[in-house]
């Protein structure tokens, strides 16, 4: 039986983590780890290989989540779905430039998170 797959969630509001961990396991897949900061996500992306990464812009601490993200890009490509409630220009055309999958606006419902899924780490059975 293949393994299932591992999802990293990046996000430094506790119930918006909590919210994106509880309906990824409901889908089907393993939560990995749950960051707050970029430093944090680094680690964890390193240390437990997701095959997917949910990843807020904005992080606690003094980078964001576009920097974590072009960090992790150098130890090893991984799909990663920007999730943020801006809309500024400037973190949009970052988030452009960067190695981003997918980008979903907040407020994230249920549904967006398993299109995210099942385009860019679809379970197999």
């Amino acid at each position: 039986m293949p393994a299932v797959p591992r999802v990293l969630i990046v996000e430094d509001e506790f119930l918006i983590a909590e919210y994106f961990r509880i309906i990824v396991e409901q889908l089907g897949y393993e939560v990995c780890g749950l960051a707050r900061s970029a430093d944090e996500a680094v680690r964890l992306a390193r240390q437990e290989e997701p095959a997917l990464i949910f990843m807020d812009v904005r992080l606690a601490g003094e980078r964001d989540g576009v920097e974590a993200a072009q960090e992790i890009h150098v130890i090893r490509p991984v799909p990663i779905i920007y999730v943020t409630a801006s809309r500024e220009p400037q973190t949009s055309r970052r988030i452009r430039n960067d190695h981003q999958s997918e980008v979903l606006t907040k407020p994230v419902v249920q549904r967006h998170i398993a299109a995210a899924l099942a385009k860019h780490c679809p379970l197999t059975r």
